[in-house]
């Protein structure tokens, strides 16, 4: 019966949804890895005696690499075509960094490890939305959200987790713990997904690689259509305040409102659920309704809310915030990565997603160091207006949306 809602709804069958399944909870490993430094970087912080901007400093670390992760990344997906085994390789990097996190004894180390975390985290995003456009062209907007709920998986139970590891053990072994499932969902999308991908691969004509001179020519291409140019500036001012909410609404959580562990990951696990409630409805409407109106809607409801986080000194209240931000925040994810994959020629969707993932990196970039650097100097609260800010000229920026496309 639940299954017969959810074919009737999405308009794909049961039976054909499992790759993106799959492909979800390798995104949910992703998102496990750095929800996991979040929500260790309060400890990390204190234990090692850094400010808040050398605490930001590490976060600001991590989108350097994964800005520079962009490069490269879907060019390897669009020319090889190797979408599946990218996506392993990725998952193993980053659960590989986690674990040596619990051996790290300094700034630097941790800085270090950063930098392979970063380029997991923009490995895989080229491979895996792509691998997903060419598998369900009709239905993209409900099959990324499938891929975001994911991801809003990783970043709700990893908290958990963590907070539930940090309670017993000290924040090296809850990161070295923490990597585990990482590993186990790595070997799961290899044994499961790498022989399909491969047959895939021969009967879509992918098997054989992209000349050089014709991905440098659709690469330029990318570059002078403007719709695309416009989706990725107004993705990185909304990725510079979700990037923002997540390395400093755990502070302001533990440092203004005095939450514990278990708290303060129950707390971030509400503004997650929130978001997994309405991914797959936003992009299954998107996938009817358009992807602007839902985009619109959701960049509008996150302004106020983050603009209200100044306004409020009540627990209770804040969880409700947490959970109505979540629902709005997290719900035009998917959608603005099916609108860029409809902006973009197939065989170009790993470098079309490259393009977006490197210009909400290189925009979130000196996020997490200049909010501290506010923090540090006039306090938390007013870390939060500079984040609504950058949300609100995102919500401009989609209101005027070239609407040629």
């Amino acid at each position: 019966m639940v299954f017969s809602v959810i074919e009737r709804i999405s308009g794909v069958q049961w039976r054909a949804q499992g790759p993106a399944f799959l492909v979800a909870g390798g995104h949910s490993g992703i998102h496990w890895i750095i929800a996991t430094i979040y929500i260790l970087l309060p400890f990390i912080r204190e234990d090692l005696g850094l400010s808040y901007t050398e605490a930001g400093s590490l976060i600001t670390i991590f989108h350097t690499a994964a800005l520079f992760a962009n490069v490269g990344s879907g060019a390897i997906v669009d020319i090889t075509g190797q979408r599946v085994l990218t996506q392993v390789a990725s998952l193993l990097l980053g659960g590989i960094a986690l674990t040596l996190i619990g051996l790290a004894k300094d700034f630097w180390i941790l800085a270090i490890l950063l930098v392979f975390v970063g380029l997991t985290h923009n490995l895989w995003h080229p491979a895996a939305i792509a691998y997903l456009s060419r598998k369900y062209p009709k239905n993209r907007g409900y099959s990324l959200s499938l891929h975001t709920l994911g991801a809003s998986l990783g970043d709700t139970i990893a908290p958990l987790i963590a907070g539930l590891l940090l309670v017993w053990f000290p924040w090296q072994e809850a990161a070295s713990f923490s990597a585990l499932p990482v590993f186990a969902v790595a070997f799961a999308l290899f044994m499961i997904l790498g022989r399909e991908d491969e047959v895939d691969r021969r009967i879509d004509g992918t098997q054989s690689s992209m000349r050089l001179k014709d991905y440098l020519l659709e690469l330029v291409g990318l570059f002078k259509d403007r719709a695309i140019v416009w989706l990725c500036i107004m993705a990185g001012f909304r990725s510079m305040c979700q990037n923002g909410l997540l390395v400093y609404l755990p502070m302001l959580l533990k440092n203004i409102f005095g939450f514990g562990p278990v708290l303060l990951g129950t707390a971030l696990t509400v503004m997650q659920i929130g978001g997994m409630i309405s991914g797959p409805l936003a992009g299954i409407v998107s996938d009817k309704a358009g992807r602007r109106p839902v985009v619109l809607v959701g960049l509008v409801a996150s302004t106020l809310i983050v603009f209200s986080f100044t306004l409020t000194m009540d627990p209770i209240v804040v969880f409700v915030m947490l959970g109505l931000l979540g629902f709005f925040l997290f719900a035009v994810r998917p959608v603005i990565h099916g609108w860029a994959m409809d902006l973009t020629p197939s065989q170009m969707h790993g470098s079309g997603v490259s393009l977006l993932f490197g210009t909400q990196s290189a925009f979130s970039l000196l996020v997490p160091v200049l909010a501290g650097l506010v923090a540090d100097t006039w306090g938390l609260s007013a870390v939060f207006y500079g984040l609504a800010g950058a949300m609100f000229v995102a919500t401009v920026l989609t209101f005027l949306m070239p609407k040629n496309r």
